[in-house]
């Protein structure tokens, strides 16, 4: 039987007294739902890369207006660099964005019949990271959020990274530091990613940066 976000999270909270305290916070994670496409979840993943979540929404609003609604391959490449740009993306995310079109269109990267679904982890990362301006991060949220798997530690996240350090009372890890400290978590790392984002929000006196427009 598949265990949910919010079933791993009270097996998690039952043994971890951090998350436990997390868990009596803010309760089970809230995920947004999963876009109707995956070429629609990476074209939104590529649109909100650095950006407060306010703006990412208003560019990704105009793009949408652009599209007619229609977020498809054909046609976002029936879009110019500078019509992508004139709706607030910047010539790399422009850039991005044709590129993955493109490789979708050409068979590059497979995001239908369900490809990507049984793909693993790794190769799931390693099909979208073939993209211009798609890395491990992103690939990773695209996990975590459309393929909804459980067990991502996106150690490079530097929400994670601040919110461990705050709710578990330890200096900031690095990536490297934080790698090893998610084993005892598996396979529900993800679980765990999103109580350290909320973390940010519960115990920094500054939270700038905590609300993470991707898991809102």
């Amino acid at each position: 039987m598949s265990i949910s976000y919010a079933g791993a999270a009270r097996i998690l909270s039952g043994r971890d007294p951090v998350i436990a305290r997390l868990y009596e916070q803010v309760g089970a994670p809230r995920l947004r739902p999963p876009l109707a496409s995956h070429f629609d979840a990476l074209v939104r993943a590529v649109v909100y890369q650095q950006l407060a979540g306010p703006a990412a929404a208003a560019i990704h609003g105009r793009l949408l207006e652009r599209l007619g609604g229609r977020v498809e391959p054909d046609r976002l490449l029936q879009l110019s660099g500078a019509q992508l740009r004139s709706v607030g993306l910047s010539a790399t995310k422009a850039a991005s964005l044709r590129d993955l079109a493109s490789k979708v269109l050409d068979g590059t990267v497979v995001l239908g019949g369900g490809g990507l679904d049984r793909a693993d982890d790794e190769e799931v990362v390693a099909r979208l990271s073939s993209v211009r301006g798609i890395g491990k991060w992103t690939a990773e949220m695209f996990l975590m959020l459309q393929l909804r798997r459980l067990d991502v530690w996106p150690t490079g996240d530097l929400g994670v990274r601040r919110g461990y350090g705050l709710a578990w009372s330890v200096p900031r890890p690095s990536a490297r530091e934080l790698d090893p400290l998610g084993d005892s978590y598996r396979p529900y790392r993800s679980v765990v990613a999103w109580y350290c984002w909320r973390a940010v929000e519960l115990y920094a006196r500054d939270n700038r940066g905590a609300e993470s427009a991707v898991t809102r």
